[in-house]
């Protein structure tokens, strides 16, 4: 039986409309799928912790797509399957994405009775042309009324999801969408940068003409902005694009779940493109709802993909994920209990050329970029990657 506690992630592949910029696994308009979806997850869901002997869990988090567009019922059968499989620790941090536009008083209060203790809400701007661009669902004013019906139904912990580096986006709206989520005040904030992803409709519209591809440089300056905002704001920015809030009773409000990913430790994915990493194996479901849902009917394999990383390849990801938290970053401890080796025996000169160039810190303790290098933590993280 598994010791340290695993996070499990399940993948409601459903959304209401499907945005031009995303290239998830996610579709619009399968709402007969809702049901048996909902029951093939479950059955895969006990079926993983059958296997590994109800193990202990620490984090669970409900993505997507949009999870909120299920029936309180239908998530109530995925959540109850964790709760029979796994052993969910009192504290586990139980996370739900949602859509402000497919949420109201009333779903809220479902998700808490569920035991979610942790909304993740896709707010992106809030502004109104930036809102149609990105297509979105709801209106800033939604959004907001959205968060106060989550303070209603007894949430404490919310993290707003923004999105900026817009062609052509103007600073000052940026400014306007920050001040506005700040005076939510939400224990958690996500700000990431609008990536032309291939296949999706906004890369056919920047190919086309259609609109101009993203500037990097305004990227960066707004980026830098928002460090400065949030900073005075009082967050503490703990990796590259992410906020948390200090917890009244110590710590802090950091995502539990993506910490998880971040330390590179082992996680199951359930649902249809979900993907896992356990002990080295990493694999990935079949991503089509319909095919996961008659397969699973059919108790046929629902493995699409797998592979066993090298310790090359292992250490090599531990240290790009781990720095991009930037107080953390890779601790030098944990790189060694898990690898045997430290990070200054695997990598001495990729560390030496790093720090003397100012891209890194090697302390006795940890290793982290420098506040220089998080615009470009790409550079870095690519040196630890194996040819």
């Amino acid at each position: 039986m598994t010791t340290t506690p695993l996070s499990l992630y399940l993948h409601i592949p459903f959304c209401a409309r499907k945005c031009p910029y995303c290239d998830f696994n996610t579709y619009a308009g399968l709402q007969a799928l809702f049901e048996p979806l909902s029951v093939a997850l479950a059955r895969e869901i006990s079926a993983a912790g059958a296997a590994r002997g109800r193990p202990p869990v620490h984090t669970i988090f409900l993505g997507g797509g949009t999870p909120t567009v299920l029936s309180a019922g239908q998530l109530a059968r995925v959540l109850d399957a964790c709760h029979q499989a796994f052993t969910i620790l009192p504290e586990a941090e139980i996370t739900s994405e949602a859509n402000p536009g497919t949420v109201d008083r009333a779903r809220f209060a479902d998700l808490r009775s569920l035991g979610v203790n942790r909304l993740s809400m896709g707010v992106q701007s809030f502004d109104g042309d930036e809102l149609a661009f990105l297509g979105r669902i709801h209106s800033a004013d939604d959004a907001e009324i959205a968060f106060a019906h989550a303070r209603a139904a007894g949430f404490d912990n919310i993290n707003l999801d923004f999105i900026f580096g817009l062609p052509q986006q103007q600073p000052a709206t940026w400014q306007s969408t920050l001040q506005r989520g700040l005076a939510l005040a939400p224990e958690h904030l996500s700000l990431y940068s609008l990536i032309v992803e291939e296949g999706t409709p906004l890369a056919a519209w920047v190919a086309s003409g259609r609109v101009p591809a993203p500037d990097e440089d305004l990227a960066a300056d707004l980026y830098e902005m928002a460090q400065a905002r949030l900073v005075a704001a009082g967050y503490q920015q703990y990796e590259i694009s992410n906020w948390a809030r200090r917890h009244p009773a110590g710590g802090s409000f950091q995502s539990q779940h993506n910490l998880t990913y971040w330390r590179n430790a082992d996680y199951l994915g359930f649902g249809p493109g979900a993907f896992s990493g356990e002990q080295g194996r990493r694999w990935s479901n079949l991503r089509s709802p319909a095919e996961y849902i008659r397969r699973s009917d059919a108790g046929q394999p629902l493995l699409d993909s797998e592979e066993q990383a090298t310790p090359a390849l292992a250490m090599g990801e531990t240290m790009m994920v781990g720095l991009r938290l930037l107080d953390e970053g890779v601790n030098r401890a944990a790189f060694q209990a898990r690898f045997g080796l430290d990070v200054s025996e695997i990598y001495p000169d990729i560390l030496t050329e790093l720090a003397a160039a100012g891209m890194i810190e090697v302390t006795p303790t940890c290793v982290r970029l420098t506040p220089a290098a998080v615009l470009i933590g790409n550079r870095v993280f690519a040196r630890f990657l194996p040819d």
